[in-house]
Order: structure tokens, then sequence, then C-alpha cells
């Protein structure tokens, strides 16, 4: 059985094994990221004298969100790194050469990479939460509550039983308990793009869901699924969601306690 999921199928044997897919759109996103930013700059080569390098890195930005936007997160960091790249190669005097002599050139190439960077990561996510507001509004009820609960609770703690009630409410669960700072042993995984990685899938076995703030790990929800079927993909999502703003509030409140 398939289970259609925007544009590309998820196959699936039943619902305590996952059969690993790769869609069409993360493999080509990353060529896109390659090919996209060097298209434009070529684009750009006949008007580089009278286009000031600001107007030319501006243009490549658009091109590297274009590609997150439609892609990935990876696919939006190939682009960067591709963008900055070709407007060195072509924009940029000695043109034709991976080298640049003036000072302000070396500047707004770096600006380029980071600043495509940043906003190819901010439309991915865009673009994940774009699919959850547009098929279900309770889901973004959902993050919009723990979005504000986050910003005025006291405590992350506060906020780290909230999103145990929304994701046993969320999920099905039977239970759902969360373990500050530990990784014991290697139960199956709930990774970003919504599928589950090791044992046995969505099973009857314990699930983590890991929460990181700044890209450190600071705990995991440890996930036991109830009876019923294995939740859709926009729910598990959502989930995702959710451990990111626990991860946010646990990084802004500082060390805490276990429990």
């Amino acid at each position: 059985m398939t289970t259609r999921t925007g544009t590309w199928r998820v196959p699936h044997r039943d619902a305590g094994t996952r059969v690993t897919s790769w869609p069409p759109r993360d493999l080509l996103a990353p060529v896109a990221g390659l090919l996209a930013p060097f298209l434009v700059a070529l684009v750009l080569v006949p008007v580089r004298t009278g286009l000031s390098h600001t107007n030319a890195a501006l243009i490549l930005v658009v091109a590297v969100v274009a590609v997150a936007a439609l892609g990935s997160r990876t696919a939006g960091v190939v682009a960067a790194l591709s963008a900055a790249a070709w407007f060195d190669f072509f924009l940029t005097r000695p043109y034709q050469n991976f080298s640049i002599n003036a000072t302000e050139d070396i500047e707004t190439a770096v600006l380029l990479l980071v600043v495509g960077v940043l906003v190819s990561q901010l439309a991915a996510r865009a673009r994940r939460l774009k699919v959850i507001t547009v098929t279900d509004a309770a889901h973004l009820s959902r993050i919009h509550r723990t979005a504000g609960l986050a910003q005025s609770a006291n405590s992350a703690d506060t906020v780290v039983d909230h999103v145990r009630g929304e994701l046993v409410e969320l999920l099905g669960l039977r239970a759902c308990r969360f373990e500050y700072g530990t990784l014991l042993g290697r139960p199956p995984r709930l990774v970003e793009d919504g599928n589950v990685t090791g044992g046995r899938g969505w099973a009857q076995d314990d699930i983590e869901l890991r929460a990181y703030g700044n890209g450190r790990y600071l705990g995991r929800f440890l996930l036991t699924p109830g009876p019923g079927p294995v939740p859709p993909l926009q729910a598990r999502l959502v989930a995702v969601t959710l451990a990111d703003q626990t991860g946010a509030a646990l990084d802004t409140a500082g060390p805490v306690g276990r429990g």
C-alpha cells in the first residue's frame, strides 16, 4: 500500500515496518542548488559592469531562497555555497577566476554566503510549516500555543510538561516522558522529516524525539505508541516542531534539573 504525501509516495509494508523511499525532490534539490546560482550568475555576465555587486548578490540570494523553498535545508546550503562561488567567478574581478582583489567584494561574497545559508534555512522551515497550515489548522494551533507558552513561561519545565500532553493527544500515545540530557540505549527515533528510523519503526517500543537548542542536544521525549494506527505524516511533523520549540525553551532557560 502506498500513502500519498505531497507529490511523492512513501510506501509501507504495515503499521510497524517502514520502507525507505527517496522522494524525487530530495534527489533533485541538491542538483538544483548547484545549478540554479550558476545559471543566474551566467545570465548576469553581460550586464555585470553596470550592475552593482550588492544587487548581483541580492539576485543570487533570491535563487537560493527559491531552491530552499522548493527543496530542502541541505539544498539551500548547497545553493548558498554555489552562489558565493559563482559570484566570485563570474561577477568580481579578475573575472573567470576564483580570486577576489577588492576588500568590498570579499565582504559582499562572505555576506552572500552567510545570508544565503540563513534565509535558505528559514525558507525550508516555512515550506514545512506551510504544508501543515494548508492541510490542518488544528496542527498550526498547537504550534502557536506552544510558541506562546515558550515565550511567557517562567520555567522550561512548564513547556516540557505542556508539550508532553500535546504529544500524547497529537500522536495517540499511551505514555510520554522526557529525559534531560541523556542518551541511553538506541530506541527508534522520530526524525525531522517525520519518519521513524531504527528498531521496528512505529511499533510498541518507545520512540525517541530529540530536542535541540542552537544545535545542542538538550534532552528527548520518549514516546510510547498507543494501540491505534501510525499517526499521519502531518502529525509527526508537528511533533518534531513541538520538540524544536521545547529545545529552544530549554536553551533559553539554561541548565535544568533532571526529571
